[in-house]
């Protein structure tokens, strides 16, 4: 049997309040709790007391007519269209009419009255009422999901918006916590946002390593106590979740998905949920709130998908914007880099050509000689451009194959030396003898010739410069320490940029690539390169790689 239905039968006359209540105990439909005043002021303080589901109404009352009975009402009452049935003696239109105005919603001839038509008229106002009421819950939700939806759009930045979206959803559901559930890769997860009504735990940051979301890639909807999954019937959740549950004293929770639309290269996404616990007592979610939660956790992933969205077009534009002073960069260095080699090479060149007859074979043999070292240089800085961007591009090969750090870096240090010639004394120091690693040699060589020659070239006065070799269980370490002029420690920070160079070299040459290509190729073996350094005494470069990188 439905809940019952309360009435309130307003009526001076005893027999004709007895034979309403007679008809309508009788309707098989509906049950009522009637109750009945035998004068309007009573029946306006019964229903301001206890508004009724029907009032059916006397026209004629001792203290007053039905149209001001209706007034008074309409002044008390929120509710619209009132849920009144006007009776009345006699069949008068005129006060029909006035009844329906004033917001009386049916009109019946007592004369005419029996046991169906009233069953049926309040029927009729029971249902109008409930549509009314369905509508203007309708109405005030989709109310409360625009202005919601307003507050966690009013920033475009991730973080607050879901900090915006648990506080504005815990309002409105009045529940205990309001979490945001981000997924991985493999659905496993964490708590990124929340809002706790005071006295309880927070989870913020709480990462869920076992769920049942990896099993099914995410295609999952959940409710309740229970996972709903297509093609998989009333999945239940992980243990590991249910005992969070335990330890956060939750009695009730609701969890709904937060769905990233699809777009043409992707179907649809699931981000995380939105989830609401219950803690202070149990709770039986309402088909109503159920329906809420909802709505507001797809304004909340069309809120986020906006963020994620404006995030990406912003990196994309540092990337434009970084591409742009790269290229620059490039055109730059190019044409200062290239001058001055070109510049030699062309004044050689033009110098063979008119006095090739008068200059002795020394001078024709120096002038060519010096070409062919401006050429290489020139091809130097071209073979590192092209060794720039295909380490940025990530199309660089790493092949490691054992190799004797000791002898190897004997052998590089030798030509180092060679080349340094008598100005510059290098030390190699030895503090272990570091087995079985692996490693590329040519980025390793890469690693090893920029640096010793970088300690060399900002060494202008020569001095010493110090090899050491270290290793422990786990690592090599290598460190390349120069007497030169130094780096200035505002500029420490992007010295490994491509295109970087200290403000202090003055008219060095260098074109800003050596240390970027180094920790390319660190970084290839899994590696980090750190400096120290001091203005006008010199600087270290510590390089750390794994024993068996890339193995």
């Amino acid at each position: 049997m439905p809940h019952p239905q309360s009435l309130l039968i307003v009526d001076d006359c005893r027999e004709d309040r007895k034979i309403y209540r007679r008809y309508l105990t009788k309707d098989p439909r509906h049950s009522y709790t009637i109750a009945e005043a035998q004068s309007a002021e009573l029946g306006l303080e019964l229903y301001q007391h206890s508004p009724s589901d029907v009032v059916l109404l006397d026209f004629c009352l001792p203290d007053m007519s039905g149209l001001e009975f209706l007034d008074r009402l309409a002044e008390q009452s929120q509710q619209r269209p009132l849920p009144v049935i006007m009776l009345t003696g006699q069949g008068d239109e005129a006060i029909a009419v006035q009844a329906i105005k004033r917001g009386a919603q049916d009109y019946l001839v007592k004369g005419n009255l029996n046991r169906d038509s009233l069953q049926l008229a309040v029927r009729s106002v029971l249902r109008q009422s409930t549509l009314h009421h369905q509508l203007n819950q309708t109405l005030e939700r989709q109310r409360l999901i625009a202005m919601t939806a307003l507050q966690i759009r009013r920033s475009l930045e991730l973080e607050e918006i879901l900090r915006t979206a648990t506080l504005q959803v815990q309002n409105l559901v009045g529940c205990d916590r309001v979490l945001v559930y981000q997924f991985a890769e493999d659905y496993s997860g964490t708590v990124v946002a929340e809002s706790v009504a005071s006295g309880w735990t927070s989870t913020l940051g709480l990462t869920i390593q076992d769920t049942y979301f990896q099993q099914y890639q995410g295609r999952v909807y959940c409710e309740g106590d229970e996972c709903t999954i297509p093609s998989v019937a009333n999945a239940s959740l992980s243990p590991c979740y249910r005992n969070l549950l335990k330890q956060f004293e939750v009695q009730a929770h609701l969890v709904v998905p937060l769905l990233l639309n699809a777009t043409e290269q992707e179907p649809s996404k699931l981000w995380g949920l939105l989830i609401a616990h219950q803690c202070s007592c149990d709770r039986e979610w309402q088909p109503d709130e159920i329906d809420l939660f909802r709505q507001l956790s797809v304004q909340l992933a069309i809120a986020i998908q906006q963020a994620e969205l404006l995030a990406q077009t912003k990196l994309a534009l540092e990337k434009q914007k970084e591409l742009n002073v790269f290229k620059s960069q490039i055109i730059a260095t190019v044409s200062h880099e290239y001058r001055t080699p070109l510049t030699s090479i062309l004044a050689a060149a033009s110098t063979l050509k008119h006095y090739h007859d008068r200059l002795e074979a020394p001078k024709r043999d120096r002038f060519l000689q010096l070409i062919e070292q401006k050429a290489r240089q020139m091809s130097s800085l071209v073979d590192d451009m092209l060794l720039v961007q295909e380490l940025e591009l990530d199309r660089s090969q790493f092949k490691p194959i054992p190799i004797d750090l000791l002898q190897f870096f004997a052998d590089l240090l030798e030509e180092q030396q060679a080349i340094a010639g008598e100005t510059h004394q290098i030390i190699y120091r030895i503090s272990s003898n570091p087995k079985g690693f692996w490693g590329d040699r040519g980025l390793l060589r890469q690693i090893f010739n920029n640096l010793m020659s970088n300690a060399v070239k900002y060494s202008p006065h020569g001095g010493k410069i110090e090899f050491q070799l270290m290793s422990s269980d786990l690592q090599v370490y290598f460190s390349v320490k120069d007497q030169g002029i130094g780096i200035p420690l505002e500029e420490r920070s992007h010295i490994f940029q491509s295109f970087s160079r200290a403000s202090n070299v003055e008219t060095l040459p260098g074109s800003g690539l050596g240390l970027a290509i180094t920790k390319a190729c660190v970084e290839l073996h899994s590696g980090s390169i750190t400096l120290e350094s001091q203005e006008g005494q010199g600087t270290t470069f510590i390089v750390t790689l794994p024993l068996t990188s890339g193995r």
